[in-house]
């Protein structure tokens, strides 16, 4: 989000503040803001805001890929870390998609590093989109949800 002095006088000062918005995100981030001026020498500068977001939890992706062909069986694993001092837990709360893909929740660190593994397995060929709750013992991030979608392709 930009805000702006609408109109600056010739040789004066103007100010212009840039908010970035950073739920959803985590880790480094970039973001860019052009701005258009009547100045004939820099009438495009491009303003930049770098920052860090931190998180309690860190997940290597939000969302689980299953493309493939009839008769492949398609694996992806998801990275979970804990980013606070404290030992993590993780508990399977909802899972829509049991008849279409499994899964592992497996502790790789003792309270501090796990995968998920989710493997397709042979069925339909039309598209699916579903989700796998996870709650944890953070009040920080009390649930994780990790977005799935897929389509298995027919042989030709």
């Amino acid at each position: 989000m930009a805000y702006f002095d609408k109109a600056i006088p010739p040789g004066g000062k103007g100010k212009i503040t840039l908010s970035v918005k950073t739920e959803g995100y985590q880790g480094a981030i970039h973001k860019t803001a052009k701005v258009y001026t009547n100045d004939p020498a820099s009438s495009l500068v491009t303003l930049g805001v770098k920052a860090f977001v931190k998180v309690p939890i860190y997940l290597s992706s939000r969302y689980v890929n299953l493309y493939g062909k009839e008769g492949q069986i398609l694996t992806r694993v998801i990275e979970i870390r804990a980013q606070l001092d404290k030992p993590l837990e993780l508990t399977p709360a909802e899972f829509n998609l049991a008849d279409i893909i499994t899964y592992t929740l497996e502790e790789i660190e003792k309270g501090s590093k796990f995968q998920i593994r989710f493997t397709s397995t042979p069925g339909p060929h039309q598209p699916y989109r579903g989700f796998l709750k996870l709650k944890t013992n953070y009040p920080e991030k009390p649930e994780i949800t990790l977005w799935i979608r897929g389509r298995v392709q027919k042989k030709i």
